[in-house]
């Protein structure tokens, strides 16, 4: 559901098994003990990370629980963080094995075993929320406690588990505070995170408290007050008046554009990013788009620079590709297949499909940064001679995500923030059979290619598959890819660490803000 130097390499060293020492990254600095103040328009689906895939919810987890594995700013390969070790057996990729930490404790002081490790992951797998993360755990067969470890059988051979486990699929909680079939509710939190949630109103901000008990990869920082603000234009008002110390996803396009580095007033953080943006149509029977020629016709009327210009003030990049650059898959399969927009062939395949003009859809969004104006530049492209009807409907994120889950929606535009930095991450969630994305596309050949990339060891030998994939996607045409961004922070001039709180590996690295 989430990118400084985003340069993916062969990650051999994920395959190895990996020690925790010298892993202590990030030392807070003593001094200043106060509270720092972080402002986002990222929002919170739920406190229970069986409940939510979205980057506001993942953001927040990276801070509160603990994974296996974690990443390193910067980083390409998982670290131990609840784990001594980690290393897939002998003998193929189908068995991962973690040594756990035998220092580690929850907050009412019981000791965090194998056993709530399995748990954790069982709960994710049997809960199966339409808007959690269970569909990153599909190559997972079952989990094993023995002893201090943990063993992972795999159904197939999967290179990326780990790179998955790292990610808030893998978070560990209390198996004695969380249901085994059902979501917790309430505001409670039992981690073993860098941080304690010692406060939580929701829709508005998080309290976090430094927990003196972590035991893990990083060190603890400084209490921090994460406020909530529902659009970019009051999160901009925030960071005018200082009401924050740091601002981050997302500030409005214009002053992105405006942000000047040498200001001594401000620290300006921009970086390389993985984040994407995608359109995405219901494929159904009961869908106008269920027909791929009617989807084909919609690909030929986006322009993606005049997205990019009019609505982002030049501060995204336009799109070609399901993998983002900078990681390798990366093609330009979208623009070889639809290279400029074109009325006369997209209504040259509506009269092939047969069916009435306008094709009147339901296009969905969620009430959150500039998705509004994306919405209505959308709109206008697609209904540009009178080939498409477009009726929009507006919704609170958290509804929005209930809305795509469950199919009611013919097409919507989601942001997608890498959990890993693989490619892999650009392709089962968003086009597999049951995708995150819950678009009803279902595609064998596409299918197989991602089965078949997850067996490589060596990442850099995956380009030919995620080649093919994407020209498969689109010709289909089940989403659209639409830009790409960069990753901005800004803080102010007495706040360290700001260039360390975001990268492409979906970690928010609250702990690393301090005061100078």
């Amino acid at each position: 559901m989430r990118s400084v130097r985003m340069r993916i390499i062969a990650a051999l060293a994920v395959l190895a098994a990996v020690g925790v020492g010298g892993w202590q990254l990030l030392p807070s600095s003593s001094g200043d003990d106060k509270t720092i103040v972080v402002g986002t328009t990222d929002t919170i689906t739920s406190l229970d990370p069986a409940g939510s895939y979205d980057a506001g919810s993942w953001a927040l987890y990276s801070n509160v629980f603990q994974s296996l594995l974690t990443y390193a700013p910067g980083g390409v390969s998982p670290v131990p963080d609840a784990a001594k070790s980690c290393g897939f057996a002998s003998g193929g990729l189908t068995t991962y094995q973690c040594e756990l930490r035998t220092d580690l404790k929850f907050p009412s002081g019981r000791k965090v075993t194998p056993k709530d490790v399995k748990y954790s992951i069982d709960r994710i797998k049997k809960i199966n929320s339409p808007v959690g993360p269970s569909s990153l755990l599909s190559t997972l067969k079952s989990v094993d406690a023995d002893g201090d470890n943990v063993v992972f059988h795999l159904t197939s051979a999967d290179a990326t588990f780990p790179f998955k486990l790292a990610t808030g699929v893998g978070s560990i909680v209390d198996s004695t505070k969380y249901p085994e079939n059902k979501l917790r509710t309430g505001d409670g939190v039992d981690g073993t995170g860098p941080y304690t949630l010692s406060g939580y109103s929701k829709g508005k901000k998080v309290d976090l408290e430094p927990n003196g008990n972590y035991k893990g990869a990083f060190k603890a920082g400084k209490p921090i007050e994460l406020r909530y603000y529902e659009d970019s234009t009051k999160l901009e008002a925030a960071w005018k008046a200082r009401d924050v110390s740091v601002a981050a996803r997302q500030l409005p396009p214009e002053m992105l554009a405006s942000l000047n580095a040498s200001d001594p007033d401000q620290r300006v953080n921009e970086a390389e990013s993985s984040e994407t943006r995608n359109l995405y149509f219901n494929t159904r029977a009961d869908s106008p788009l269920h027909d791929a020629r009617v989807r084909r016709a919609a690909a030929w009327l986006i322009d993606r620079q005049q997205l990019a210009t009019s609505v982002y003030d030049g501060t995204v990049d336009p799109l070609y590709s399901l993998i983002p650059a900078g990681i390798t898959g990366h093609t330009t399969s979208f623009f070889d297949a639809y290279p400029k927009t074109s009325v006369a062939k997209a209504k040259a395949l509506l009269q092939a499909a047969g069916v009435s003009t306008p094709v009147t859809i339901t296009y969905g969004y969620g009430k959150t940064g500039v998705a509004a104006q994306e919405t209505a530049e959308l709109k206008r492209q697609l209904e540009t001679g009178g080939l498409f009807k477009v009726n929009v409907k507006p919704y609170e994120w958290t509804d929005f995500q209930k809305q795509w889950a469950t199919g009611k929606l013919d097409a919507y535009a989601v942001g997608w923030v890498a959990d890993y930095p693989d490619a892999d991450t650009f392709a089962a969630p968003l086009v597999g059979t049951d995708s995150t994305m819950n678009t009803g596309y279902s595609n064998k050949a596409v299918d197989k290619l991602i089965q078949d990339s997850q067996q490589y060891a060596d990442r850099s030998r995956v380009s030919d598959d995620f080649r093919r994939l994407q020209d498969d996607v689109a010709e289909d045409a089940p989403v659209i890819p639409l830009w790409q961004r960069k990753e901005y922070v800004v803080a102010t001039e007495d706040i360290s660490g700001s260039q360390y709180l975001a990268d492409g590996n979906g970690v928010f690295r609250l702990w690393s803000l301090g005061w100078i």
